[in-house]
């Protein structure tokens, strides 16, 4: 199926999906993969589908979901593989705006080192791109590039390609225990991104099955850690740690807004008191959601922090 949706998606709002690359078929193998490793691995670009085809399909698709009341916030070039291997990628954006609908790509950055590249991705309205890590050794491990990609000349593509889009950039970085959750990858990745400019940085962790076995989530207190580190740099920083859904909206129950608010960023002490404050409760309610595991206290910097609490099968260690 190489359109899907629309879904919803805290990052996208309601994404209806385009798989514009065959499946597994990526210049990346990442560790923690949910798609498993990559079946076929390239950086040479290519033609897979026909735009026109795919613009059909596409068309077809947001037809049929709006005459359902569906809104449709993105059509989003999103495969199972990486989709600037598409050499029609630029055409195929250009079709799905003839929809009127916002075109979103979630690229792994890869290829942003060249030029084609860059003026193709430019023409979309949002660009989601990774930076797992800026340090070789690290990169290496963490995203098993092929060898002829060069990180340096990717980093300077990603420069350039955030002083010639006009459209909403973000940023997704995957935390992978005992690899890259350290503070002065942290650090130098943070310091990176925030060249970028993005609209937002994502900090995710693996919440499902990954490609190798021993891939794990770091510890609620090196999340927040990292959450910090990006905080000094960049003006807004967000989780991406599996908690989709009604926890982002507003719904009146506090404790719901707390859980909602601590899966999206950290919650200082003063500053929950204050929700609370607002919402007429006391600090009892804390204590008794700290007492049933919804949340944790982290200690950083001299400041008591609180998170939502990861769920055990998130972790294998």
């Amino acid at each position: 199926m190489r359109c899907f949706g629309p879904v919803p998606s805290r990052r996208l709002g309601r994404s209806l999906g385009i798989n514009n690359i065959p499946p597994k078929i990526c210049s990346y193998a990442c560790v923690y993969c949910q798609q498993g490793f990559s079946s076929h691995m390239q950086a040479k670009r290519q033609g897979f589908y026909d735009p026109e085809e795919l613009f059909q399909e596409a068309k077809e698709r947001a037809t049929l979901a709006q005459s359902r009341g569906e809104h449709i916030d993105y059509l989003t070039i999103v495969p199972d593989g990486e989709p600037t291997l598409d050499i029609n990628l630029g055409k195929l954006i250009k079709r799905l705006q003839s929809l009127n609908i916002k075109v979103a790509v979630i690229s792994n950055a890869s290829l942003m080192g060249s030029d084609e590249v860059i003026q193709e991705m430019a023409q979309a309205d949002l660009v989601s791109v990774k930076v797992d890590a800026v340090k070789e050794p690290v990169w290496r491990r963490v995203n098993h590039p092929l060898k002829e990609l060069d990180l340096e000349k990717i980093k300077e593509g990603l420069l350039r390609f955030s002083r010639l889009f006009k459209g909403k950039l973000i940023t997704e970085t995957m935390l992978i225990k005992d690899i890259n959750e350290k503070a002065d990858e942290l650090e130098a990745a943070a310091a990176f991104i925030s060249r970028l400019s993005p609209a937002v940085a994502y900090l995710s962790i693996p919440t499902r099955p990954p490609a190798l076995k021993w891939v794990d989530c770091p510890r609620e207190a090196d999340i927040n850690q990292a959450y910090q580190i990006f905080k000094d740099h960049l003006p807004r920083v967000e989780y991406l740690i599996g908690f989709e859904g009604s926890d982002f909206s507003f719904s009146g129950d506090i404790e719901g807004d707390i859980l909602g608010t601590c899966s999206v960023h950290p919650m200082r002490e003063d500053a929950l008191r204050e929700l609370l404050g607002r919402a007429g409760r006391d600090w009892e309610l804390v204590e008794r959601m700290l007492a049933e595991n919804k949340i944790v206290e982290l200690d950083f910097a001299g400041q008591s922090f609180y998170m939502r609490k990861l769920y055990e099968g998130y972790r294998r260690s």
